[in-house]
């Protein structure tokens, strides 16, 4: 895959365009911003529970994962963060990210960190946040070797551009690892998106999106699909 290009979005946050895709990792109105409104205002923060496992589609440049633990320096919440990320970015792109320098809370060390782990293998950062970094495609995730599920981010690119990671199938194996309650958010409000979530036992809302984007998606799971 083509090396992307660092570019600068809206609220001064660091992004990467993907030319292969003519995709950028996150929002050009701001990536903190766009982030932070989806995964962490729609998601984490409506998810009381002391302890939590997160799954994440799509580890890109860690912004997500960085928000994550960051937030719970604050919350003392404890999150065991799963992620997926095929094509993992060279160490001179993720450095020259500036998150650390713009998200409150954080440290570059802490940044720098979530980057380093060794892939494949769960490390704890923090008394409070542990990750495993999985090297692989979507659809090779043994989910039988992961906890179940409290959280989904699905931060995969776009429909249009990988449909194939959108496709009701990938849900529903998501969805058959999921706690009852437990929740998916993604910033894709598509229809065609939604039913899918509905198919496999997520009740989905729109709800306001992120700066520049109108709506987006938040599912609860209230089905145990092996029971329909």
């Amino acid at each position: 895959m083509t090396a992307p290009e660092l570019v600068k979005t809206d609220d001064g946050s660091d992004t990467l365009f993907l030319p292969e895709l003519g995709e950028h990792f996150h929002s050009t109105f701001g990536a903190i911003q766009e982030s932070t409104h989806v995964f962490i205002e729609a998601g984490l923060r409506k998810s009381k529970q002391t302890h939590l496992v997160i799954f994440e589609v799509g580890f890109g440049t860690g912004l997500n994962a960085y928000l994550t633990l960051t937030e719970t320096l604050r919350t003392k919440q404890t999150i065991r963060y799963i992620t997926v990320e095929k094509y993992p970015l060279p160490q001179s792109l993720w450095e020259a990210l500036n998150y650390p320098a713009l998200i409150p809370g954080g440290s570059a060390k802490l940044f720098r960190k979530i980057h380093e782990v060794v892939w494949n293998e769960e490390v704890k950062i923090t008394d409070y946040f542990s990750i495993l970094k999985l090297s692989c495609d979507l659809s090779d995730v043994d989910y039988s070797t992961l906890p179940l599920l409290d959280l989904i981010f699905f931060d995969a690119f776009s429909p249009g551009k990988q449909p194939e990671l959108w496709q009701t199938s990938v849900f529903r194996q998501i969805s058959d690892h999921c706690l009852p309650a437990s929740r998916i958010v993604t910033y894709c409000a598509k229809g065609e998106v939604r039913r899918s979530l509905n198919e496999v036992g997520f009740i989905t809302e729109r709800i306001p999106g992120p700066h520049g984007k109108r709506e987006m998606l938040r599912g609860t799971k209230t089905v145990q699909i092996n029971d329909v």
